[in-house]
């Protein structure tokens, strides 16, 4: 029987390892879970470095604490959600919640800077400019990767940043709601749906996670502080989170690195990009 041809949507990046850069516990899910899925899948080793541990974060259910400390819950969280999605190593820094973009700037930068030198990234992937919705802890690692990546000169990993299509969150709240399942006044985190991905920059090219939304969406779930019976993705079923989650964004920074690019390599670009 002849071998079987190689599956297209998997290119050889064995070997290889992504570091993604978020700032709180459930980040890396929302911004990028199903590429980061995809890249443990195809053999990449995928490291996570989260700024905080999400201490003044939202609270779905007071019972989900139980007395304990909300950061370690959150951290706790998010090593299950990184495990639903393959990451081989979580770094949880205790940076303060709310205060990355002015408190201990110096820090998080040799903390990023560290961890590449350490883990000798062949990708890193953080936030836009946008910080997906505005967000100034978003917005903070966003600037402290980029200053962290440019320090390294010609041998800093390609940047990636990752950023959402304009409305696609409106489409998640009016895709749980139109099920009968969940409740009208469902919310993301009281962020207006309207601020995801509103004036980011145009990404350059998009990765196909529709076969890992079903990832995606179990990693996000286990963040379930943040979740909730008021938020859509506790909802969203399997057909319209494909349909909605299904394709991530990104824009490779404009550094100049004399390392190979690759994670275009998942993608494909995007038209007028």
């Amino acid at each position: 029987m002849a071998p079987a041809a190689p599956d297209p949507l998997v290119p050889d990046l064995a070997g290889r390892t992504v570091l993604a850069v978020f700032a709180h516990p459930d980040d890396e899910s929302l911004a990028c879970g199903g590429t980061l899925a995809r890249l443990a899948d195809t053999g990449v080793r995928v490291a996570l470095l989260c700024a905080t541990r999400g201490e003044n974060g939202s609270v779905s259910d007071p019972e989900l604490v139980a007395g304990r400390d909300l950061g370690l819950v959150r951290s706790d969280e998010l090593r299950a959600a990184a495990q639903a999605l393959g990451v081989a190593e979580v770094l949880i820094c205790d940076y303060p919640d709310g205060e990355l973009r002015w408190s201990h700037v110096a820090e998080l930068h040799a903390a990023i800077v560290s961890a590449i030198e350490r883990l000798r990234p062949d990708a890193v992937i953080t936030f836009a400019e946008d910080g997906l919705y505005w967000h100034l802890d978003h917005i903070g690692v966003h600037e402290r990767t980029c200053t962290a990546v440019g320090s390294l000169g010609a041998d800093a990993p390609p940047l990636y940043y990752v950023t959402m299509p304009e409305g696609i969150m409106k489409e998640v709240v009016a895709a749980a709601i139109a099920r009968g399942s969940a409740p009208p006044d469902s919310s993301l985190w009281g962020i207006a749906p309207g601020l995801f991905g509103h004036a980011a920059r145009p990404a350059g090219f998009v990765v196909d996670v529709a076969a890992w939304v079903p990832r995606k969406l179990a990693a996000l779930r286990c963040h379930r502080t943040q979740m909730g019976l008021h938020n859509p993705f506790a909802w969203i079923d399997s057909i319209d989170a494909r349909r909605c989650l299904g394709r991530e964004l990104f824009r490779r920074a404009p550094f100049a690195t004399a390392r190979t690019p690759i994670l275009e390599r998942l993608g494909e670009p995007v038209a007028n990009a």
